[in-house]
């Protein structure tokens, strides 16, 4: 589940390399206990205390040799020589503490023997049925990106040549640009694959606005830093992961999270924390709360609804068009809160004693009743209970212009609460508040944890009664 190049946004992946830490601990330990059980030895204390303390070695061995780091594009067998090695290693310590102690004589030889050979081999077992399930899946189609490489010289054409190699990966080419094409439509690769030349790195970033590109490589020597860097910043305007595969090893003096595609080293500006194993978790975690707070939440909706239809005419429900995922449109539900449902080119944020809030509606938006609709978003799809919250499409038109890297937060779904909302960043859509916004917006991305989301969670929770930003 994990191999050596550090992993996009390597934060993100804490609670997932917590997880596999806690699988091979459970490995470790429970396949002593029923070799025990097999041949019929009893699990006296001296087991007992063999397994944690292998399983507390086996923590801090694997983390140290970065087994808990996550491998798309690695090989696996490099994956499984860490792991073998790494056991060996731990084996030894074991020795020695036996030796030590003089503990040796009161275990089996059969229970430890059969033991050292079939814990790192379940270890290995249980990462190899996760890289043939993804790998699977890739392979026809499935969790695929959109990929186009800036950059058509001999390492964009090597990128090519080892995303091609490895159909698991997930990763479709679309074509290649380069600001010295020539007039050159097409690069050939290998023996018999060629790809198209789009255009050059200007194109490549209409391109990347236009069409659902996930992944862009730059392929680019540093000696073109300044054309690095225009073309990064135009495509901070996207929702694309950008990467940079540059010719010269000088890592060491970065502190960019960085991986590698077979063994062709990338440095990674931005991705969402929220891809693979990490999105599957964020998913479930919506699912579950959400449907549980839903089903608590049903009877206060009725009589909001209710409240709402009494009050003022129209609509129980307002529906607006906000930006969600990877800067697709949705609509997202709100309990209407005022006499007017705008959702045109132009939305006046709502103000403190704004005219068009209705008596019962200022009261739901006070108290953030309103929102709670919402939660049919979080179990259709477009929303997350906890995430950067959505604006107007009219607002996201404006924003995306006036502050940089502004469409980074649109890298994963909008939420219903977020870490700028609880920070006190709620409301008021001038160009400071944005840009504060925005800040608290992209720490959560590289923060991002469970357990995170769980405290925003019960932070809003008690926000609701005491938020004077709330109008």
């Amino acid at each position: 589940m994990s191999g050596e190049p550090i992993g996009l946004f390597q934060q993100y992946h804490q609670l997932i390399a917590r997880i596999q830490q806690l699988l091979d601990a459970a490995v470790i330990f429970s396949l002593l206990l029923l070799l025990c059980y097999f041949h019929q030895i009893e699990f006296h204390p001296d087991y007992f205390t063999l397994a944690i303390v292998t399983s507390f070695l086996g923590l801090f061995i694997f983390s140290a040799v970065k087994l808990y780091q996550p491998w798309r594009g690695v090989q696996i067998t490099r994956l499984i020589a860490r792991i073998v090695l790494s056991w060996i290693f731990i084996i030894a310590i074991l020795a020695l503490l036996g030796f030590a102690t003089k503990k040796t004589e009161g275990y089996s030889r059969k229970v430890l023997l059969t033991w050292t050979v079939a814990a790192p081999a379940a270890m290995v077992a249980l990462r190899l049925v996760v890289y043939w399930i993804l790998g699977w899946a890739r392979a026809r189609g499935y969790n695929t990106r959109a990929v186009v490489i800036g950059g058509a010289g001999d390492l964009g054409k090597n990128l090519a040549v080892n995303i091609l190699q490895v159909r698991s990966m997930g990763m479709r080419i679309l074509g290649f640009f380069d600001d010295n094409h020539q007039g050159q439509v097409e690069l050939q690769v290998d023996a018999g694959t060629s790809f198209p030349i789009l255009g050059n790195l200007d194109d490549m970033v209409d391109f990347v606005r236009h069409h659902k590109v996930d992944m862009v490589y730059l392929a680019l020597p540093f000696r073109a830093e300044n054309r690095i860097r225009e073309i990064s910043e135009a495509l901070q305007d996207t929702t694309a992961s950008l990467y940079l595969a540059p010719d010269v090893f000088i890592f060491s003096l970065l502190r960019a999270g960085l991986t590698d595609l077979r063994g062709i080293p990338l440095i990674s500006l931005w991705e969402t924390p929220f891809f693979g194993v990490n999105g599957w978790l964020k998913r479930a975690e919506d699912l579950i709360l959400g449907s549980l707070i839903l089903i608590c939440i049903l009877p206060v909706m009725a009589v909001i609804a209710i409240g709402v239809k009494l009050s003022s005419p129209g609509p129980v429900i307002f529906k607006q068009r906000r930006w969600g995922l990877n800067g697709q449109e949705i609509n997202v539900y709100k309990f209407r809160t005022m006499t007017v449902c705008e959702d045109g080119g132009e939305v006046q944020q709502a103000e403190r004693n704004d005219h068009r809030l209705t008596p019962f509606g200022s009261f739901l938006r006070r108290t953030s009743l309103d929102e709670l609709p919402q939660f049919v978003n979080v179990i259709m799809g477009s929303m997350s209970i906890v995430g950067p919250r959505p604006h107007a499409v009219a607002h996201n038109e404006f924003f995306r212009q006036q502050v940089p890297g502004y469409m980074l937060r649109h890298k994963v779904r909008p939420g219903i609460t977020g870490w700028a909302q609880i920070n006190g960043f709620r409301g008021g859509s001038a160009l400071q508040d944005m840009q504060k916004r925005l800040e608290y917006d992209l720490e959560y991305l590289r923060r991002w944890s469970l357990w995170l989301d769980l405290k925003i969670i019960a932070s809003s929770v008690f926000l609701i009664f005491s938020d004077r930003n709330a109008y």
